[in-house]
């Protein structure tokens, strides 16, 4: 008789589902660090996204058997390195990140959306964070690891409990024992330490673990004294190794598994003694069997997959389906997919529960909290049944950070009824094919999410309750274009086949301009090339050359005239400004002679801007480190602006047309008076980076909005009392990293700033308000593939009966695409004057430069964009609020032909009016002998 016992999982097979099981539609990014990139609760899935900074949201089930809605939860400005959800609480996730800190957060449940802002942070901590790991029995404890050293923090107090420092080089891996009293870590100084942290912060044990530094990890075999590490020989074949702490002084066995060079990601359950393993970028998934006591590692069954391995997870055991005897289920991440590969033991009958399968498992009702930990309390988590009538139905919700409702009071969408009291519809138009996200979701195509928000503004069309304003007093004030959508319109009206673009513009150039009328593209060709192309004439560009003008000089910089719509003024790279007319109906042939030449700067010009309120003025800035205003009409240099040190980056008129806003390299912002002194009003601290800035008057002209970047290249945006710029920036608010600068434009009759930078993918969306917050996050606008630049359109050109509040142009590689910026509104019918204030008549001046000059001031009138046909929804006459369900009586009372009747009219009125001609019905033919 053989003095081994057979084990019950020594038949186990793995079992790839179908394409259709899979989770797809979805991009997996390729970020390298020592996480796994996918982790599973029993509620969620989350995956490094392709996005920097972003994790993707998942269900791990499907709702009604319905599709799963993919979502983005923004959590960083830099790359996430690693992410844990708790073992306790379901709903919460801990995020870490090369910008250095740790984000606990708290996801909701399935039907509400993704929260826009972390429960808490932790840190910075002095470097990237490489790994976290809640801890397995104590609630509020977190382990990251950062460098070559371990933080364990107690999440309640926001404060480490204690520092494990002793490595000498970089962490590889971190691991609790299961019984939460001890904590194993392998670092690239090819150690494998032991550590008892309430006892010393320094290790208690240590041994040379593999001999190569490649990327090693290390697991414990469940609350026993041994461990597994993986990691790799000195002749760099992979190989696993089991420990016994007790004797840690050689390990217990070595099994050399094959010469792969991709980092093996370990995934071990304590309940069957299963090992499994992928390398990273291979398709190959092994499965073992850990027995530690004889000791022995035997492979159970491999797993060739369709996709490359990026990340792998395994599922909580009270998420398996036990009635099938899944004893195991891992997820794959792969670039487009996460499949789901469940391992399961081949039983006969399938109708009972296997108790020698399914021993009790860990529950989810942590044994003590992190204070009580700390002081010496090993008290171990309670272990539950996995049979379906046994399971346990309490839930556990963490008290580090407040309930779902309270963050789904303001995140989940609303359906904004404009400023009524009544609700009579509650489904809103949604576009298709637009690329919009929240601020912290992103549906996969194909599916769309609604439910009623808990917002109490004067839009909402709901009376506020006592609770629901004492939770506007925790949550903070929301912006009334959270769910602002952008969509590109219909490609009959793009421009398409564009040919010869110059990407090569100045930073401090936007890349193109546009008015209602014409769009300026500058052109790769020598001479200084610039396209004139109509607006009103969409369509593929014929292959052959077009007229342009021709400049002569690199184009540095290019503007409309507001007040004389074919008249364009472009900077070149010799210090001149010239003027060109467009003629009416665009060019017919090149133009080679401008209309004036404007000549005074001695070195390259940055940019130029035109007076908002008086007509023939214009400003420039220069490397000569001047701005000079010039008249037009006279063709002379008017003013000259000193003042500056380095580079200007950026200038801005007030919307009053009075002051002139600059920033520059040197950190500064300035304001001028132009018409008082040469030199600046006033001065203040600008961005600290140097890489770009931009600035943009907000709030009727008593704020400036200033892009830029920190000392560490993240894009941020800060916002000066333009009266006080000495004492700095009122508040700064950080969005993300990447190379290009936020280009800032701002509607002044919404007070929404849309932030964006040549090639990126992302638009941003803030309102902006003269009080804290001061920025209030709606949703932003995604397009599949990067821009070369992104303008936006005079106010006019919005379709008002779409509740469009802004139109923007999106130059692609070769297109020009028009993007509608809406707000989803029921009563559409209606003129939403709440959206809609007199706007500013632009196209006419207030004054001549001359009357500038000599010192007046003057006022645009405003103009309604009210249609003659439609009403105001202030104005709309109140109405009772729908009743939303038929009481069960009136349904119970029909016969069963009354209800197929009802359901068949309703299925034909989906379908339409059958009898509507069909598309082709109304092409024409073709003649006989045209067949031949």
């Amino acid at each position: 008789m053989s003095r081994f016992k057979a084990s019950k999982f020594r038949h186990t097979e793995a079992r790839p589902p179908r394409r259709e099981a899979w989770i797809g539609g979805i991009r997996a990014g390729s970020v390298t660090s020592y996480g796994n990139n996918v982790k599973a609760s029993c509620c969620w899935i989350a995956f490094n996204a392709e996005a920097s900074g972003v994790l993707g949201i998942v269900p791990l089930e499907c709702e009604d058997g319905g599709k799963r809605t993919v979502s983005q939860l923004c959590c960083h400005s830099d790359v996430v390195t690693d992410f844990d959800f708790s073992p306790f609480d379901q709903l919460l996730l801990a995020t870490g990140s090369a910008d250095e800190t740790v984000k606990v957060w708290r996801l909701p449940q399935s039907s509400q959306d993704i929260p826009s802002g972390a429960g808490l942070t932790l840190g910075p901590g002095g470097g990237p964070v490489d790994m976290l790991q809640f801890h397995p029995t104590a609630d509020g404890i977190l382990a990251s690891g950062t460098g070559k050293r371990v933080t364990i923090w107690d999440m309640e107090q926001q404060q480490p409990l204690t520092v494990l420092d002793s490595h000498r080089d970089q962490l590889q891996s971190l691991a609790w024992k299961r019984d939460g009293s001890l904590l194993g870590t392998s670092s690239k100084d090819k150690k494998l330490r032991i550590f008892d942290p309430r006892v010393s912060p320094a290790a208690s044990q240590s041994v040379l673990g593999h001999e190569n530094n490649k990327d090693s990890r290390l697991l414990w075999i469940g609350s026993s004294d041994c461990l597994i590490s993986i990691g790799f020989s000195q002749m760099r074949e992979r190989e696993v190794k089991l420990w016994d702490m007790r004797r840690f002084s050689g390990a217990m066995l070595t099994m050399a598994l094959d010469t792969s060079p991709g980092a093996a990601i370990p995934l071990y359950d304590a309940d069957t003694g299963l090992l499994v393993m992928a390398g990273k970028g291979e398709n190959l998934l092994y499965c073992f069997e850990v027995a530690p006591t004889q000791p022995a590692l035997t492979q159970v069954t491999q797993c060739r997959t369709e996709g490359s391995t990026r990340g792998l997870a395994t599922v909580p055991r009270l998420a398996l389906d036990v009635m099938a005897c899944e004893v195991l289920r891992v997820l794959q991440l792969t670039d487009t997919a996460l499949v789901p590969v469940s391992y399961v033991v081949p039983r006969k009958s399938v109708q009972d529960f296997h108790e020698d399968l399914f021993p009790d498992c860990t529950g989810t009702l942590p044994a003590t909290g992190a204070q009580a930990w700390w002081a010496g309390d090993s008290q171990q988590v309670g272990r539950v049944s996995l049979h379906p009538a046994r399971r346990p139905t309490e839930t556990f919700t963490s008290p580090i950070i407040a309930c779902t409702w309270l963050q789904a009071a303001n995140t989940s969408p609303t359906i904004d009824t404009g400023p009524t009291n009544t609700d009579t519809d509650t489904n809103a138009d949604q576009s298709e094919g637009s690329g919009y996200s929240s601020p912290s979701s992103l549906a996969s195509p194909g599916s769309a999410t609604t439910s009623l928000s808990a917002s109490t503004g004067p839009s909402s069309g709901f009376a506020s309750s006592p609770s629901q304003k004492s939770l506007q007093s925790i949550l903070g004030p929301s912006s009334r274009f959270r769910h602002a959508q952008g969509r590109v319109l219909h490609r009959d009206t793009h421009l398409t086949n564009l040919r010869g673009l110059s990407l090569t513009t100045p930073g401090e150039c936007d890349g193109f301009c546009a008015n209602h009328q014409f769009v300026a593209l500058p052109l790769l060709s020598a001479g200084g090339q610039i396209a004139i192309l109509e607006l009103s004439k969409p369509g593929r560009l014929p292959d052959a050359a077009i007229p342009t003008i021709q400049n002569s000089v690199a184009v540095t910089d290019l503007t409309w005239d507001p007040f004389d719509p074919q008249r364009l003024a472009v900077a070149g790279e010799d210090a001149k400004i010239r003027l060109w007319r467009i003629p009416q109906g665009g060019l017919q042939e090149t133009l080679q002679e401008p209309e004036a030449v404007l000549q005074g700067h001695t070195e390259k010009i940055y940019s130029i801007r035109f007076h908002p309120m008086a007509s023939d003025l214009l400003v420039s800035s220069s490397y000569d480190m001047t701005v000079r205003i010039w008249e037009l009409s006279t063709g002379r240099e008017a003013l000259c602006l000193q003042g500056h040190t380095d580079q200007i980056f950026s200038l801005a008129w007030s919307p009053d047309g009075k002051k002139l806003a600059t920033v520059s390299k040197d950190g500064r912002l300035r304001l001028y008076e132009p018409r008082r002194s040469p030199l600046p009003q006033q001065e203040g601290p600008g961005p600290e980076g140097a890489r770009g800035a931009r600035l943009v008057w907000v709030c009727g002209g008593d704020y400036l909005l200033v892009s830029g970047f920190d000392s560490r290249s993240e894009r941020r945006i800060l916002l000066y009392q333009a009266q006080a710029l000495p004492k700095g920036p009122l508040s700064v608010l950080g969005l993300d990293v990447a190379p290009s600068t936020l280009l800032p434009f701002y509607d002044e009759d919404t007070s929404v700033v849309f932030l964006t930078g040549k090639g990126d993918t992302r638009v941003f969306l803030y309102e902006v308000t003269p009080e804290p917050p001061y920025f209030l996050e709606c949703n932003s606008f995604t397009s599949s593939e990067p821009h070369k630049g992104f303008i936006f359109l005079p106010k006019t050109v919005c379709e008002v009966r779409e509740v469009e509040f802004a139109r923007a142009l999106r130059l692609g590689q070769s297109t020009l695409e028009p993007v509608a910026f809406h707000v989803p509104r029921v009563k559409k019918d209606y003129f939403q004057d709440d959206i809609y204030p007199p706007t500013r008549v632009w196209w006419e001046p207030a004054l001549s430069a001359s009357a500038w000059l000599s010192g007046e001031d003057g006022q645009q009138r405003r103009a309604s964009l009210q249609p003659t046909d439609m009403t105001p929804v202030s104005q709309a006459p109140k109405e009772a609020p729908a009743r939303k369900f038929v009481p069960a009586a009136v349904y119970l009372e029909k016969s069963d032909e009354q209800k197929k009747e009802e359901l068949l009219s309703a299925m034909v009125a989906r379908l339409g009016n059958r009898e509507d001609p069909l598309p082709q019905d109304s092409f024409e033919g073709v003649d006989e002998d045209e067949w031949d």
